[in-house]
Formats: C-alpha cells, structure tokens, sequence
C-alpha cells in the first residue's frame, strides 16, 4: 500500500513541470531553415536534411540544414541496407547461435557482434562521400558516419539507432588518421536481449534480481580497431520496461574471453538515470546494455506465520458465522442478509488470498488470480456501505426493521449494488490496463500508473460515506432518546447495530487505513499491525454478529440441549427408572 506515499511526490513534480514549461516555452522559436521544435525544446532538421554538426536535437540557433542529395544517397545506402538485411538473416538463424547443436552461446555471441561491426565499417568506408548513413529494420537498426576533415573543431557527433544514441568526439573517430577517411558505426539490436540476457552477468549480489531492461547497442570506429579513447563515449538507453521499484542500475559492456564471454561493468559508469532512460559512460567502444536490479526483501517469518494462522482462524469464523446466519430462524432478517454476503464475500478473498497469492509463474493465471482477489475484497466493503446506508434509513424511520418498506427497498437493491458495483470497477479496470494486474512477486495490482488506486480508491469513498451515514443516525439516536415513548424498543435496536455497525467500520477500515501507514521508519510496526487486524476481521464479525446476540446464545443452547436429550433417554430405557448399573466385584 505504498501508493500514499507518491502523492506528495506526484505533487511537486505536477507544479514543477508547469514551472519547466514556463520557463522552456518558446526555446524552439528560433529554429533555422528547414528545421522544426521537437518537444518544445529541441530542433530537428527536416526529412532529407542534416545538421552541419550530424546531431539529430539540436538548440543552437544558428545550426544550418544541409540538404542531402539523391546521388549521394542511393548507391550506398542500398548497400547498406543490404548489410542490414543480411545481419537480420543471421541474427534470426538459431543454427547459428548453437541453440539446435549446444555450442558455446556466449563464444558465437562474441563472433558475430565483431563480424557485423567489421561489415558495417567496411561498407560504410566504401562510399566515403555519404557522410551519413541510417538503416533500419525490424531486428537492427545502423547509423554510420564518415569523417575526412581532420576535426579542427571540437566536433561532438550524436549517432541514433532506434531509441538509443551515442556522443563520440570527432578527434576519437579519426585516431590520427589524416590520411583518409574514418568512420564511426553505432548499432542497436532489438532482439538480442533475449539471447544475451542477465544470466550472463556475474557481478550482481545474491539477494538482488537482475535484469536486462535495454536493448543492446554495439559501437566501433574505423579503420583503426580496438583503440583507446580519449574521452568517455556517453551512451543513452531507453529502457524497455518501466520499473518503479529499482534499487540498482548497471552499465555494462561485454568482455569477450577465451571461454566466450559475459557482461562486465569494467570501464562503464552509469551518469543518470530515471524510469524510461538511462545514461552511461564507457571509457572503450564494445557493445552494452542496461542491466537493472531491485532488491528482493528478505520475508518476515513472523509475519508469515502470523498471517497464515491469523487467516486461517479467521476463515473458520467467517464459516460459522456464515452457517449460523443461514440456520438460525430466529435473526434472520434484511442485517442478517447483509452480514451473510459480507462474510460469504471475506472468506472466499481470504481463502484465495491464502492459497493463490504468490503463484505467479504463470502471468495469465496470476492476473485472473488478482481480478478476483480485487473484485471479492471490493465486493466486501460494497456491502458493508450497504450495511451502513440499511442503518441510517431504518433509524430515519424509526421502523420495525422485519415489516418495514426499508426491507423491500433494500431486498431489491443489494444484490445488484452488493457485486455488481465491484464486476463494474474491476471491468474497467481489466479493460484499461490489464497488463497491471499481477506482479513478480504476489497476485494483486501493480504500483505502476498509480493502478492500486482501482482498489484504493474506492474504499476510502466507502469509508468516508459510511463514516457520514453513522453521524447521522447518532445525531437521529440524540434527538429521539431525549422523550421517551412507543419507539423506545425500535431506538434500542438501532443503537445496538449502530455500536456494532461503528465496530465493524473501525475494524475493516482500520487495517486498510494501517496499510497506507507503512512507510517509513514506522513501516515494520504498521505492517504488524495490519497484518494482525486484518487476520481478526473473520473472527470478530463471528464475536459481535452471533456470541454477543441473545438470540444466537439462545439458539446455541436449544442445539446443545437436543443433543444432549436423546442420551438421557437411552440412558433410561436402558436401565429404567429405579435400577442401577451392576457394580464389577
């Protein structure tokens, strides 16, 4: 229930970003010819055209668009294209990762990134009056750029494959060579993540679970390879998946060995980070990624234990409480049906809650496991608002509540309120984001997109409507116990469900309330209590609705004393009326 806690946050940030806007409104302005605002920030130069430094965003106002021209473009670029097409092919051959004759992955990996850099230098060499390249397809995506000049500015060049980019100096891309033409090539592959993955990094701790969370992105420089830099490459990744709870940010590179290769932190620096980008900074060209971890929280045993025997007692209060307002004639009446589905509803979300919460390995099963822990645990405060709107109509009548219209009004109302206000919400919700029910460690709802207030939500309404219903039948219970007269027995009635009804409000509501308190340095201690109150919630409906009822003792005592009659008669057919069982000698 940590979703509280970004409000403050979600706060800030919506005033600051109005702030931001402000103040970046208008940067766009003064783009030069054949340019247009991206964003509101940056400028880009329009299909065809090309920035006299080859950076994609630009916010230098007098930056110039040069046009490029057809006869410069088509030869080399079909080339290329053709390269491309001829690294997807190979990408896409499982014969050649090894997968059907189990070859050394990690060696073939190693083999095919430096023959792909190798073809796309050379190709990208052949036509060194096409300064810019840019190739893509469904599986890889190259830019290639030439340098003839020998870099008398301090030229920073920005290359971009799909989402990814990288800043390299000029000065590093041509090594001295002012004896022809050099070429940088940035290279990104969107499926390579899948074959090369985190299994394949070694560094990280025990308790934390890593995992790739870029695409993998080769860079190199020619004709010269494997030469050191003279400054720090900065690469940028779009992250393929939005994490909010990550501890930890690897950036890496992968370091071929004799026995094949893995990733390695070595040289690499992450520079920042948020939850779409990461940016790094690597002091060699090779091919990197983004690894990502978050911290597995070591479970409490108490906690475990405690929720485990809590729920379990809870549930075999909940279905006694259920039986006897099914089987005791003499309470039931329109609260009664109230309490029933209220239980009925609590144990089966206690019960799933129980035995399916953690069983995420299959994702499809796990999001059904959680719409429905979400509907039952909804469906539960629904009726409990009905419960409360049942109280406050009945004391605004003062009427007897077996013979009253109230009991009609409600009959006809309950069942299509009591779950099908809770089958709408999870509906929508379903409808909307159905990709956030379900998460790596438990069955309930994702934290992402402030989805957990599907569930939040509506049961702080709840509780706020249901807090309102019992002021106003305590202010009905002041004015008519001030003069006593025929209803005196009616008003009596009200104020026992009224206490029992407040009672019932405390306890449901108060476990929920105690979930948004576990943050901080208090967390531990709330997660206590939530935990310990929300395991009594079966056992006290069980307590107030049916051991404190007279009428439920009453009935408890006519069970027991039918029981116990057809043993004394035995008894005294047996051995009659005045003789007595033969004593053994």
């Amino acid at each position: 229930m940590q979703g509280s806690s970004l409000l403050p946050g979600l706060c800030f940030l919506l005033s600051l970003s109005g702030v931001m806007a402000q103040k970046t409104k208008g940067t766009c302005r003064q783009c030069p010819q054949d340019a247009s605002c991206v964003n509101a920030t940056h400028c880009s130069c329009h299909h065809g055209y090309i920035s006299e430094s080859r950076q994609q965003y630009f916010t230098y106002p007098l930056e110039i668009c040069e046009e490029i021209t057809p006869s410069e473009t088509t030869n080399s670029t079909k080339e290329l294209q053709q390269v491309v097409e001829n690294i997807e092919s190979l990408l896409t051959n499982k014969t050649v990762w090894g997968m059907e004759e189990g070859r050394n992955i990690t060696a073939t990996f190693t083999s095919i990134l430096q023959k792909i850099e190798s073809v796309v230098l050379e190709t990208a060499l052949k036509t060194p009056d096409q300064k810019l390249q840019k190739v893509q397809n469904r599986t890889v995506a190259v830019e290639t750029r030439v340098v003839t000049d020998n870099c008398s500015k301090a030229v920073i060049f920005n290359l971009n494959a799909q989402m990814n980019s990288m800043d390299i100096h000029c000065s590093d891309v041509i090594q001295g060579n002012t004896q022809g033409p050099s070429v940088v090539a940035f290279v990104s592959y969107s499926s390579l993540g899948n074959i090369i993955n985190a299994t394949f990094f070694e560094e990280a701790n025990e308790t934390d679970q890593v995992y790739l969370n870029s695409q993998v992105v080769s860079a190199a420089i020619g004709p010269k390879r494997n030469t050191p830099l003279s400054q720090a490459v900065s690469l940028s990744f779009q992250h393929v998946k939005v994490k909010p709870s990550i501890k930890k940010v690897f950036c890496v590179y992968w370091k071929g060995t004799k026995e094949g290769g893995h990733w390695s932190m070595e040289g690499c620096f992450l520079i920042q980070a948020n939850k779409t980008h990461s940016i790094c900074s690597c002091t060699h060209l090779s091919s990197f990624a983004v690894l990502m971890a978050f911290h597995r929280e070591e479970e409490d045993p108490a906690l475990t234990v405690i929720t485990y025997v809590g729920l379990s007692f809870s549930l075999l209060c909940l279905l006694l409480a259920a039986l006897t307002f099914l089987l005791c004639k003499a309470i039931q009446n329109t609260s009664t049906s109230l309490h029933l589905q209220l239980s009925l509803c609590l144990f089966l979300a206690h019960l799933l809650f129980l035995t399916a919460v953690d069983r995420t390995e299959i994702k499809v099963l796990c999001a059904i496991i959680a719409g429905v822990l979400h509907y039952f645990y909804l469906a539960s405060f629904v009726w409990m608002l009905l419960e409360g709107l049942h109280l406050f109509l009945t004391a605004r009548n003062l009427m007897v509540v077996n013979h009253s219209s109230i009991n009609r009004f409600m009959k006809k109302l309950m069942f299509p309120v009591g779950y099908g206000v809770p089958a709408v919400i999870v509906a929508i919700s379903a409808a909307s984001r159905p990709h956030l029910y379900g998460t790596p460690d438990y069955c309930w709802l994702h934290l992402d997109q402030k989805f957990i207030w599907a569930f939040l939500g509506p049961i702080c309404a709840i509780i706020c409507v249901n807090f309102v219903f019992f002021l106003l039948v305590l202010w009905i219970l002041k004015r008519k116990l001030s003069s006593l007269n025929s209803e005196v027995s009616t008003i009596k009635n009200i104020k026992m469900l009224t206490l029992k009804a407040t009672a019932q409000l405390f306890i449901l509501g108060c476990s929920w309330f105690l979930g948004f308190l576990q943050i901080g340095p208090a967390a531990h201690v709330m997660a206590y209590l939530f935990t310990i109150i929300n395991s009594l919630q079966g056992f006290f409906i069980f307590l107030v609705y049916c051991l404190l009822s007279q009428q439920v003792r009453k009935w408890f005592g006519e069970i027991i004393k039918s029981k116990s009659e057809p043993e004394t008669h035995t008894l005294s057919s047996r051995f009659g009326p005045d003789s007595k069982p033969s004593e053994d000698k």
